[in-house]
Formats: C-alpha cells, structure tokens, sequence
C-alpha cells in the first residue's frame, strides 16, 4: 500500500505518492492512480464554509455546503455560479444527464428544481428534513418531468399536461430514506432496513435487500449506491458490498409477480467501512474510512481515509492497489462526511470531504516514465523513456515526444543537443523549442541560434514569441539583430519583426533605437520603455503622436512625471486635458484635480467654466487654490457651491463691488437669508437700492426695502422702479390665474381617466386567490353557487369571507386598503371583527 501526500500547493495541487516503509522501496509497486487537490475557487470556498456533497457531470461540477450554498464549477475548480439556497446545510445536489437541470434539497425542507437556463422550476417546504432528491435521467425532455425526494417518506412528483405537478408516495414507513439513485427506468433508494429498487415503468417494487450489519447506525454509516449501468447496482453498506443485476424474468414464471427480479452475483465483507463506491471496467474502487488502533492507547482514532481499486470474486474480492489520503482535517472526519463520485467519460474519481476535495484518475505512460525517474530508475527510466519519445515521433505526436524530452533527458545536455538534431532533420525545431533547457544549465548559443534562424524563416510571430520567452544570455544578440535587419530590408514595414527588433535593441540597451522603432510603430509598451529609462527628454516633440494612440497611459504618464517635464511641455498637456474635458466632460474625469493646477498656472479664463461644468474635481482642493491665488470669481463660485452663500455674497458686495451680480447670485440662490443680507449692505448706497428695486419685485415682497429706506436720500430713478414693480406685480396676478385654469382642466381629465378605468371588467381565474383565507377564488367544482367580491383596487374576497355589509355603514369594503389608510394592524383587528 502507499499513501498520498501533499506536495505544496499549485493551481491544481498535485498529490504524489511516497512507500509507507523506506526498506521496501525497492519492491514498491507503482501505483494504478495520480491525485491532485481540486484548489483555485474550491480553496476559498472551504476556507469559510465546508462541503456537504458534491455532484460530477461531464460540463461542470455542482457542490453544496453545510451553509445552504451551491456553487457550479469548472473542472479545474473555478467558481462559475453561486446560488444561496438555504441557511443550513445542503444534503443532495442532482443533475440530468443533460446538465441543464438541477434538484437541490436540504437539511431544513427546502425542496428546489429548476433549469439552469430556463425559467421553469419546482418550489417547496417540507416539514422535515429531506435528504436527498433524484431527477429522471432524461428530466429535460417534455415527457419525462419527474424527480424524487427522500425524507421519512420516498415521494415522486410528476407534471401533468396542465402544468402542475402530481405528488404519489413510492414507500413509508421504514425509517429515514438516505440515498437514492436513478438510473434509466430503475430507482433504488436506501432506508434503514434495506435497499429496495422502483421500476418507473411498469409502476412495481421489484426487490428488498436487507443490509446486513444492523448494529451500525444508518445514519453514521449511510449506504452507498452506485449503478454501473442499466442492469447492475452496486451497494456498499458499512463492510458490506453487494453487487446486484437486474434480469427480465422468464414469462412462464410471471404470474403475480414483477416482469424484472434482482440476482446478487457478488457478495463479500471489507476490512473497513465503505464511504463510497465507483465502477472502473470490470473492477471496483473503494473509499473507505478507517479506524485504527494505537499503538499507545486501547481506543481507536481515525486515520486517513484509503482507495482501494479491487476486483470483485463471487464470495470475495481481490485488493489491486490501496492509496491512503492525507485530505486536511481527516482526524476529524467520519464514515459519513466523505463521499465518492466519479465522471463515466474520463475515469475521474472525486473524493469529497468538509474540508478538502481531491481528484483521482488512472495513470497513463507518461506517468510510467516520470515514476520511474522519480524513483531514481534512470537506466530503466530512460531506456523507456527514449523508446517512448520514439514511438511518438514514429506516430507524428511531435509535441508531447518534445514535452517529455524535460523528464527523460534531465540535465544530459549531450542527449539534448542529439534531440535537437535529431528534430532539425525532421523538420520539427518548432516543436523541441518551447521545451529547451533555459535555466542554470543550457546548450551551446549555436543551437538557440540554430531555432530563432528556422523560426525567423517561417514564423515571425513564433521568433517574437521565443525573443519575448528566452533569456538574452541564452545567444548572440549582435548576431540576432543582424538576422532581423536583413530581413527588414526584404519587408522594411513588418510590424512583428520591427517590434521584435526594438525588444533586442531594449535588451542591448540602445534605447535610441527602441524609441524610435516603437514611435514609429505607435506601440503601447513605448510608455513602459520611457518610464523605466528615464527617457523624458526625447518626447517634448512628441507628446501629440504619444497621446493620439493611447491617451490614458500618455496623460498618466506625465502627471507621474511632472518634476521631470519641461514648461512648453505642461502648457502643452493643459491644452490637451481641455480639449478632452470639452469632448466630454466624464471621459478624463480622474485628471480633473490636476487640471485644475494646470488652469490657475496657464489658462485662468477657462478655470472658472471647467468648475461650473465638472462633477468630478474636488471642491475643497480648488478653493484652496483659488484663495491662494486671490481669485475671486472663482472663489465666489466655489462658496456658493459648498453651501457657503453668505460669504460668496459678502466677497460679491465688498471685493467686486458689483450690484447686478450680487442681485443675480441672491436670485440663483432664492435665500431669504441672503435677500435680507443684500438690503441691509444696499440700505445706505443709493445705487444698490436702485438696482435692487428692479430687481426685487418677483423674489421679495418690495415694502420690506421701501420701509427701510431713509427719508431724504436720493435714489436715481425711483419713479421707473417703482412703475416697474406694480408692473411686476400684475404679471404674478396674471400667472395665477393661468395656473389655475390649467390645474382644473387637468383635474377633469385625470377624473375622466378614473372613472373610464374602474368601469372595466376584471380578470378573475382559478390562479386568483382570496384576500383574507388564502385559498383560490375559484372553486373547484364551478357547477356550484359562489359568490366573489372584486373591489376597484383589484383585491378579490369571497363573500362570507367579508364583513356583512349590515353591520358596517357605508356598505362593504376593502380589508387590505383600508387597512393600509389607518395603519398597521388595523387590518388583522378587523378581520377578528
């Protein structure tokens, strides 16, 4: 036996095997499976939460956990979907053979079926837990819309031709139902005493199979049911394994009895508990749970679980190979959290536990060599290994004979500059070059130089690849940038080799050349390249061509930069900024807090109309900055906008001195606060008051200024403004009355609408339902006498189910809107009434 340990932890952790004992390592037989831990979206997902079950299908794989979550994965573990079903822990996840439909039950009644890219669903509540749910094989055809759910009863649901569904009960009363499968027309199912199987077709039990160990509590040491096609069941039941096949039973002997009948060809005991069974050709494989004894203590502890492959004999079985895994948290663990599950296509077996999911599948040749390498048999390894990586250049397999050249040549650069000749001659360089040794160990320069000239031959995009992947050291770069000249010289406008010269210049460190190469070519990486190497000096001329075919990374790049660029540079930049802010005011929003530096340093005019048109730019910082400046414009916009209106209006009144534009900021900001402000700064300066009495008129009631005017003073133009507010004041009288047409006209027609809306008949059918019993509106026999209340808000009663209209004045009523008038709870109180 070997056990699996963990090797660290990579997309998909790998699991290796190691012997149980050092001095029988040279008799160690190599192992029939390879494991990896199912990580990537799985190992965020465990961390928080633990897995409850776990469902494989050939697209994706479904997992529930014990926090009522499911979620769909690919088969590399990453998170595709995420459902939240309940808030306690999932107990089954089923699937169609289509993978477009799913069942889901667990552990508080929730019973759920639906399709993944439907619409169409099953909802419902039991009140007892239900432990597992099965759908029909072929659910996603019309016909065939059934499933099953477990719980203390085994109930079959069926959708009829009207859509609903129709419940029956298979079987009761034999204690909690555990584990179900359904396979074509056949469903079997465990309970506490036995495993029984259902054929759908003809509607009869056909067999009861008695589990055999009754000491064992079912529900610690749950059945395990697997078919291995339409005829054979395989049952694993604490240390038992049964292997059942369903036969058509002889017509002459059918009388009373079901037209199939169940022959167990296989029965035999284990030497531990059976968590899980899947088939594998004519063999099976296993996971057990262990208990061992310790060597210290008398009472047993839980080891690592095992997974067995082993062929089955009549009245025994025979063990071929025997894995113990080190899944985390197995110390914790027992017979019932772990799970077995397997995908038929691929041979892949998932072994499921709360806190870690592991994958195992059968080795291949190439894990034949890298077993023999790893043990240290290299004569051996390599011997096979080269006849290997022979036998694939024969077929035409290029790729994975130079995939495996990493394992079996190892460090013997002798052997792979052979390998490398040897694939020369057939003509296949291309398919050895991804796999050559690039580390502390390498060939000769002469045979990296060999593959860039046969790829810079045939495949531009290949030589950009391998120039982009190897090290410089690896060649001769002088002799590599002389091979891509000449060929410029045949094609001087190749965007690949021009690119891929310019990388070779950048290695050499003649960034001159780099630059202008990628300028020419308008290419991204040139931000990188002017960045890294300090290159700020060559590029005043070239800030335009820089912005025009990459924006974002031209204009990040100089705001990071600005102690490095020149003035003509900034002005340069400002302008820029503003033409883009004026295209649209959203697209450069993140330069806004620059710009305004880059406006109050190079262009004032138009500071004040980018604040009054940006959302973005922050207040508090350009308020700073135009106090700073002594821009008071600016600055007054700034106040107004923050809240501060007093203050703005006192900079209007005393720096700017400006009657109108104090009189039009009051306006804007309908404060009467501020209205009062402005007359009591006004009262003394006969030019404001003038200002304001032409002005005040639709805003403030004019007496409040008139009274407050001195006796004596000289106002220029009084008898004009006063004319003007009368005037002022008869135009608000005129509006009124407009106004008041409009709202009555307006009233009419909406009453009209009302009246024509509640004088339409009502939809009434059996998906309605009473208002206060909850129970269709509609009887079920319609030939009877009933009687329906509607009202015009569309709530429907049944009569009886209404106060009597005697006792209430006014006539009958709405329940549920009348409620909702006086408030809560008015409505229950009411229908105690």
């Amino acid at each position: 036996m070997s056990e699996v340990e963990e090797q660290g932890r990579k997309p998909s952790e790998e699991l290796e095997e190691s012997t149980e004992d050092s001095e029988e390592e040279d008799s160690e037989e190599e192992p029939k499976l390879k494991y990896e831990r199912l990580a990537n979206g799985v190992t965020e997902i465990l961390q928080n939460d633990a897995a409850s079950c776990m469902t494989v299908h050939d697209k994706f794989l479904a997992l529930g956990t014990h926090f009522g979550k499911v979620f769909l994965l690919d088969i590399q573990g990453n998170v595709t979907q995420k459902y939240e079903i309940s808030s306690v822990k999932i107990n089954q996840i089923s699937l169609d053979d289509s993978g477009e439909h799913v069942g889901i039950c667990s552990e508080d009644g929730k019973v759920q079926v639906f399709g993944l890219y439907t619409r169409e669903g099953f909802h419902e509540n039991f009140d007892c837990p239900i432990k597992v749910v099965a759908l029909h094989p072929q659910f996603s055809k019309s016909n065939n819309k059934q499933f099953v759910t477990g719980g203390n009863k085994l109930l079959l649901y069926e959708r009829n031709w009207l859509n609903r569904w129709k419940m029956s009960t298979l079987h009761e009363g034999e204690g909690t139902i555990t584990n179900i499968k359904w396979r074509a027309n056949l469903i079997a199912w465990a309970n506490n005493v036995g495993v029984k199987i259902y054929d759908i077709s003809s509607k009869q039990r056909i067999t009861n199979v008695l589990r055999d160990n009754t000491t064992l509590r079912p529900d610690m040491y749950p059945c395990s049911l697997c078919w291995k096609d339409n005829a054979i069941l395989i049952i694993g039941w604490g240390s038992s394994v049964k292997i059942c096949v369903v036969k058509e039973r002889d017509p002459t002997e059918m009388r009373d009895l079901p037209s199939r009948y169940v022959e167990i060809v296989s029965a035999f005991e284990t030497e531990f508990f059976i968590s899980g069974l899947a088939p594998l050709a004519d063999q099976l494989v296993t996971l057990y749970y262990v208990q061992e004894n310790s060597d210290h203590m008398e009472e047993e502890f839980r080891a690592r679980p095992r997974l067995d492959i082993i062929q089955p004999l009549p009245e025994s079985c025979e063990e071929i190979s025997s894995d113990a895994l080190t899944v985390r948290n197995f110390q914790e663990n027992e017979c019932r959290d772990y799970k077995l599950e397997h995908s038929e296509g691929e041979s892949l077996f998932y072994i499921i536990s709360p806190k870690d999911i592991v994958v195992a599948k059968e080795r291949d040749q190439d894990d034949h060599v890298d077993w023999l390498l790893e043990k240290k048999k290299y004569e051996v390894g390599q011997k096979i290994g080269m006849a290997y990586i022979n036998h694939l250049v024969e077929k035409g397999d290029y790729d994975t004979a130079a995939r495996k050249c990493q394992k079996v040549l190892g460090k013997n650069m002798d052997l792979w500059e052979n390998e490398v000749y040897r694939f020369k001659t057939i003509g296949q360089l291309k398919a050895i070059s991804q796999y050559l040794p690039r580390g502390d160990l390498r060939l000769r320069p002469a045979i990296y130089e060999m593959i860039l000239h046969e790829f810079l031959k045939t495949d531009y995009e290949g030589f950009a690849t391998l120039i982009r992947e190897w090290p410089g050291e690896l060649y001769n770069n002088m002799t590599i940038v002389q091979a891509v000249t000449d060929h410029l010289k045949n094609d001087p406008t190749n965007s690949i080799l021009l690119t891929t010269l310019a990388e070779l210049y950048t290695y050499d460190q003649r960034y001159d050349r780099a630059l202008e190469i990628y300028l020419r070519l308008r290419h991204k990486d040139v931000y990188q390249l002017i960045h890294k190497h300090n290159l700020f000096s060559s590029i005043d001329d070239k800030i335009v061509l820089l912005m025009d075919f990459d924006k974002e990374k031209a204009v990040d790049m100089l705001l990071d930069n600005e102690d490095k660029i020149s003035k003509c540079l900034c002005w340069s930049f400002s302008q820029y900024l503003h033409k883009l802010f004026k295209r649209d005011h959203h697209k450069g929003q993140k330069y806004h807090e620059r710009q305004i530096s880059l406006y109050a340093e190079y262009d004032r005019p138009n500071l004040l109309p980018f604040l009054r048109d940006s959302t973005h730019c922050p207040l508090e910082k350009a308020l700073e900055i135009c106090q700073q400046r002594h821009f008071v414009e600016e600055t007054v916009f700034l106040l107004s906008r923050m809240g501060n209106c007093r203050r703005a209006l006192q900079m209007i009144m005393e720096e700017l001195g400006d009657v109108d534009k104090a009189i039009e900021f009051a306006k804007e900001q309908d404060d009467a606060e501020l209205w009062e402000d402005l007359i009591s700064y006004s009262i003394d300066k006969p030019p404001f008051i003038t200002g304001l009495l032409n002005n005040i008129g639709t805003h403030v009631d004019p007496i409040l200024l008139i009274h407050r005017i001195k006796e004596g003073m000289e106002i220029p133009n009084l008898r004009d403004s006063l004319v003007k507010i009368l005037q002022d004041y008869n135009l608000q009288i005129l509006l009124r009355e407009g106004c008041k047409k409009i709202l009555v006209a307006d009233s009419l027609s909406l009453l009209q609408k009302m009246n024509r809306t509640q004088m339409r008949g009502v939809r009434v059918d059996e998906e309605n339902i009473c208002e206060s019993c909850h129970v269709t509106i509609l009887p079920s026999d319609t030939a009877q006498p009933f009687s329906v209340v509607v009202f015009h808000c569309r709530h429907m009663f049944h009569k009886e189910c209404l106060p009597s209209s005697g006792t209430i004045p006014g006539g009958q009523y709405c329940n549920i809107c009348s409620a909702k008038r006086r408030g809560p709870g008015s409505g229950i109180l009411e229908m105690k009434k």
